[in-house]
């Protein structure tokens, strides 16, 4: 989609107009967050350099969490660790 070569900004705003979560590491997103909200929402992945299967599993470990993420209207960002 050539998502990984645009500014945050655009990022931000394909995610909110297809009704997207972005998962990042970039702590941009947060910030973003606080300056104009959300949808969409955020996880923010806080973990040091690791793998994409270690992403993968720590994103499955939390899935119910995220899911309730995802469905309370009052929460904007994600933080796993």
């Amino acid at each position: 989609m050539g998502l990984d070569q645009v500014p945050d900004q655009e990022v931000w705003q394909y995610a909110r107009d297809n009704d997207y979560i972005i998962v990042t590491k970039d702590a941009d997103f947060n910030e973003i967050v606080i300056r104009r909200g959300f949808p969409p929402k955020v996880i923010w992945m806080r973990r040091g350099n690791c793998s994409t299967g270690d992403i993968e599993t720590i994103l499955r470990t939390n899935f119910v969490d995220i899911q309730n993420f995802n469905q309370d209207q009052n929460l904007g960002i994600f933080t796993l660790y």
